[in-house]
């Protein structure tokens, strides 16, 4: 029981943390076999390993091919309609670590010679910006909606424990009344018993004196 109460803290706690605002950040990271430009956000409760997976799901319908490459999800050939017809690669990968109530997400736009950057291609880094956006709030919801129904279901088992306990209560207490009936009771039945006590041995005076009476008529014949 303790430790589901500290389990249930402790997700209470990493879930009161201030407004979790998503917020796309333009950078040059070591992604897609050099330092290129990149798109960075933040993703919550998210451990790294599953944030490459909610990526390689995201992606999928843009098409592509989805693999690992120079350390990163590689999607192949992807077609984002919204930055024009030609396909494109793309890279993403997680920074941080398992437990981490925060980790970084790098995402970048191979455009086939080019690197997405917001000063090249304002339109395209625009819908680009979005996609990463998405992504995040699509991976950080998904994560803290399991940790809610974890939490939910912690809360399930207290509250049944909680009725459990009431029901237990309420027999008690229904023990106790029943034995305080018994008590009072078998006090009346007592002082019954005592006055049937005494009659019952004036009884058996008077019947010694009949007994000894016909003892005596017994004696006297001769």
């Amino acid at each position: 029981m303790k430790k589901i109460i500290t389990l249930a803290f402790a997700v209470a706690i990493a879930l009161s943390a201030s407004a979790q605002k998503i917020k796309v950040k333009e950078s040059n990271e070591n992604i897609g076999g050099g330092n290129h430009n990149a798109l960075t956000v933040t993703l919550y409760e998210v451990n790294p390993s599953d944030a490459e997976d909610a990526f390689r799901s995201f992606m999928k319908k843009y098409d592509g091919k989805r693999t690992t490459k120079d350390g990163a999800i590689f999607v192949d050939h992807a077609l984002i309609k919204d930055m024009g017809n030609n396909t494109i690669d793309v890279y993403g990968k997680a920074q941080g670590k398992k437990g981490d109530a925060e980790i970084t997400f790098v995402i970048a736009f191979d455009l086939g010679g080019a690197f997405l950057n917001s000063n090249d291609h304002k339109d395209q880094y625009k819908v680009a910006e979005k996609l990463v956006k998405d992504f995040a709030i699509e991976a950080s919801k998904d994560a803290i909606e399991e940790k809610l129904k974890a939490a939910q279901k912690i809360q399930s088992g207290l509250e049944d424990d909680q009725k459990s306990l009431e029901k237990d209560n309420k027999h008690l207490n229904g023990d106790i009344e029943d034995y305080k009936a018994k008590i009072t009771k078998a006090e009346q039945d007592i002082v019954t018993n005592k006055a049937d006590q005494d009659k019952k041995k004036a009884e058996i005076e008077a019947q010694k004196k009949i007994v000894a009476d016909i003892d005596k008529k017994l004696q006297s014949v001769e």
